[in-house]
């Protein structure tokens, strides 16, 4: 393994801390997009290899910038909400992901990581366990007294879909476990298809007249999400159990024991898996496993090791009460090119400036590609890609066609290079790409500046505001958008809740037009009307500000606490004001973010808008995350010689109670824990009237006698 470099080039000890925080908003949202797609829409939009890259970046600029790192980061969430077709599971103990590492000497690091973390010796042996990461739905099956009684999905990782009638139908769970399990045992495991089974569901689709599936982890999630459990029970689906949620009394103290004893009890694990007793044979396992992936029958995305000690897991913990736990860590491959074909490029097209290549149709890993992302200008030109060419094409991340290369030596004479144009295809404004004032570089996408005017940036402005993270409004998805739009109906986000109002002093009823009919008009109003009060933080993400994510818009609330705070803040927020001032020292806000919001609170249309928007809506406080812990949500310092724990696994411990550890003193300090010879941080704490406790007394404080 070697290796992927970023596709971020900027080395970050060139980077000044507003340049960090405007490159980590927008990897944020980047990130949070791809997660919605994969975990919730069973879609990738990129390949796993730039996924892949963009993570590593988001860390890396966290770990040299601390102060991007918040409760937000994207670094302490995995996955997204789950479907709202299904009934709601909530997981007990939370499924959270893995971190990746992609080269021999990050597992190498991962080792020496957990020894430091516990202070063990160099020499100290640490067993782990290597198996191979099934490319599937994750899956949770709870057994209760042996019986099934219930199946989730992993969802956000909090909350996934009920699937339980549909679990039953696969023939590798077993309806109630043989004897000797536990009396609440929840099995964590992998849904999956082979390729065998996948080919041969695409060609009974085909035949059918269907739509086929994009990969063997489309075709399975897909598959087990039916609605219909007769349908789910026709799909080849298979399943391996790789580990444990809630549990009564587990059957053994590592987690190799536990994987026999899942054996024993009827349950299917990966034959593949090892125990490994050296970083050595952790990389043989691995390279033995990526030297018959082709042969597997399966697709997997990595091998991941795991502590097999189940006590140094718990000491271990996780990086964050949200993310990946310190004792275990996915190995990734590099990006392959498993499916490649070469076409003949005919034209480019263009939707919101987002270059497309139109190809003669060619056969690509069985599916009929036709058109292949151009990314960007830049990515047109890096290529060379001109129109009439021949071009190799893969499927990015068995997924999404792209293309690979040009095949220069078939270019037709007289190809001329593609020049991308400048005004927008829809409204004739200027398109231009956004200058970077502190590095004077240009943005990889060019954008309509007509954000006013431009029917096409209403359209998706709408389709944002209605979409699922922001109003969700259900039956309003983009069809409809489209629909009500062209007729005049909806124009601006305020139209939504006085459409029906509208409608019954209209002559012309929505129900009586082709598409509608009286029930699905009920329906429409009906979930207008559940939509009237929302969040703040989503009703801020859902004004679509430039910059302003998901992630930014909590921020933002959290911070503000209402609206009106905000809105009046941001409005006075011009360089070098004091309303800037504030927005500029918000942790995880940056000036870029600043100027954004400024620019649209400062527009007067907008303005106007707002004000007829409010009048439907109520905006209620930022749901708070709950906890029962007695130091949650307090600031906590550390100081002195820990005696019974490890600095990081202080730090570790605490934000797991929910508690923010600070490095320094200050009046916001809520707690303070000093250990022998501890020096200025407990004298300030003495001078301020700070709480201190030991070691000891922090042990009882959080429960843990």
């Amino acid at each position: 393994m070697t290796k992927k470099p970023s596709a971020h080039t900027t080395p970050l000890a060139e980077l000044s801390p507003a340049d960090a925080r405007s490159e980590h908003a927008r990897l944020a949202e980047d990130i949070a997009r791809y997660d919605r797609a994969y975990y919730q829409e069973d879609a990738p939009l990129v390949p796993d290899a730039e996924y892949d890259a963009a993570r590593q970046r988001y860390e890396a600029l966290e770990k040299a910038f601390p102060e991007l790192v918040t409760e937000e980061s994207l670094t302490k969430k995995v996955g997204a909400k789950p479907s709202e077709r299904f009934a709601k599971v909530k997981h007990a103990v939370p499924m959270l992901s893995l971190g990746n590492v992609f080269a021999d000497e990050d597992v190498h690091d991962f080792v020496a990581r957990v020894r430091r973390f516990l202070g063990l010796a160099e020499s100290a042996t640490i067993a782990c366990t290597a198996e191979p990461k099934i490319d599937g739905l994750s899956c949770s099956l709870r057994y209760e007294r042996g019986h099934l009684v219930q199946a989730a999905t992993r969802g956000d990782g909090y909350e996934g879909e009920d699937v339980t009638n549909n679990i039953r139908t696969l023939k590798e769970v077993p309806q109630r476990l043989h004897d000797g399990a536990p009396e609440v045992l929840e099995v964590r495991g992998e849904v999956y298809m082979t390729h065998a089974a996948f080919a041969a569901l695409n060609q009974r689709q085909q035949a059918a007249g269907k739509q086929v599936f994009a990969n063997p982890r489309n075709a399975a999630a897909g598959s087990l999400r039916q609605l219909d459990s007769r349908i789910t029970a026709e799909r080849p689906l298979h399943f391996f159990a790789y580990g444990w949620g809630e549990v009564s009394e587990l059957p053994a103290k590592t987690q190799w024991g536990v994987l026999e004893a899942f054996k024993r009890y009827g349950l299917h694990v990966n034959p593949r898996t090892r125990l490994c007793h050296s970083v050595e044979e952790m990389l043989a396992r691995y390279h033995a496993i990526e030297a018959d992936r082709a042969t597997l029958g399966y697709d997997i995305d990595g091998v991941v090791y795991k502590v097999d000690d189940i006590a140094l897991q718990g000491r271990l913990g996780f990086v964050s009460a949200r993310r990946a736990g310190r004792w275990r860590i996915n190995s990734r491959p590099n990006a392959r090119r498993p499916f490649c074909a070469t076409s003949r490029s005919r034209s480019a097209a263009r939707a919101s400036l987002t270059p497309v290549a139109r190809l003669e149709p060619v056969t690509v890993g069985g599916v009929v590609v036709s058109n292949a992302t151009l990314h960007n200008e830049d990515e047109i030109a890096r290529k060379d890609i001109r129109i009439g060419d021949t071009v190799v094409v893969q499927r990015a991340g068995d997924v999404i066609p792209q293309i690979v290369e040009v095949v220069h030596d078939k270019r037709p004479h007289g190809a001329k290079p593609y020049e991308f144009p400048h005004v927008c295809p829809v409204c004739g404004s200027a398109a231009l790409r956004e200058i970077d004032e502190k590095t004077g570089t240009a943005d990889v996408v060019r954008r309509c500046t007509g954000s006013l005017i431009c029917p096409a940036q209403a359209v998706e402005r709408l389709k944002h505001f209605a979409s699922r993270n922001a109003f969700d409004i259900e039956g309003l998805g983009d069809k409809q958008i489209d629909y009500f739009f062209q007729e005049g109906l909806i124009r601006t986000p305020s139209d939504i809740f006085t459409l029906e109002e509208r409608d019954r002093a209209s002559l012309t009823k929505i129900k009586n037009r082709e598409g509608f009919g009286e029930t699905s008009v009920r329906n429409l109003f009906a979930a207008i009307e559940a939509r009237r009060t929302i969040p703040i933080n989503r009703f801020l993400y859902a004004l679509g500000i430039r910059h302003i994510g998901e992630t930014n818009a909590k921020r933002l609330a959290r911070h503000f606490g209402d609206f009106e705070s905000l809105r009046e803040t941001a409005r006075d927020a011009s360089p070098g004001t004091e309303a800037r001032a504030r927005i500029d020292c918000i942790d995880g806000v940056g000036p870029v973010v600043a100027e954004a919001l400024h620019d649209f609170f400062a527009e007067p249309h907008n303005e106007k808008e707002l004000d007829a928007l409010l009048a439907q809506v109520t905006l209620e406080p930022m749901p708070q995350i709950a906890s029962s812990s007695p130091v949650a949500g307090k600031t906590v310092v550390f100081t002195g010689s820990l005696e019974r724990l490890t600095r990081d696994e202080a730090k570790a411990q605490a934000e797991r109670f929910g508690a923010k550890v600070a490095a320094s003193v200050s009046k916001k300090t809520d707690l303070v824990v000093a250990g022998p010879g501890a020096g200025s941080k407990l004298a300030k704490a003495q001078e301020l009237g700070i709480e201190v406790i030991s070691e000891d007394e922090w042990f009882v404080r959080t429960g843990q006698g």
